[in-house]
């Protein structure tokens, strides 16, 4: 399974490999912003995309309605890890195709925890 992570702080991208790697997931593909996540979506390849919602160039929120309006985005798997706790945030990344939603700091059982809530979904579906 490939993974897309997409984060404009350099620290927290390595920090989610990181625990993804913890977490037996290995092969991962990185950008540091919707706009360039974009590119390398079209790339094909991604099985599962985990994006950050503040970024420049393109919000994390935008990348992920950008990935939904595709026709080979339409039921990938996305992530949303971010320090936005608001109610209305949550339900703004729900209504943009995010699948699930974690806050930051994390740690990596709980971004398993996440990613094992996300598939199973996706594997009912």
């Amino acid at each position: 399974m490939r993974f897309l992570v997409v984060d404009d702080s350099a620290t927290m991208r390595r920090i989610i490999v990181n625990s993804l790697d913890r977490i037996g997931y290995n092969d991962v593909v990185e950008a540091d912003d919707g706009a360039s996540a974009l590119a390398k979506f079209a790339e094909g390849g991604i099985s599962f995309i985990i994006t950050d919602w503040n970024m420049p160039q393109m919000s994390g929120l935008d990348f992920a309605r950008n990935v939904r309006s595709r026709a080979d985005g339409a039921t990938i798997p996305i992530l949303m890890v971010t320090t936005r706790s608001a109610r209305e945030d949550i339900l703004a990344a729900v209504e943009a195709g995010v699948n699930n939603y974690v806050l930051k700091p994390f740690t990596p059982p709980v971004l398993k925890e996440k990613i094992d809530a996300v598939l199973s979904v996706a594997a009912a579906a």
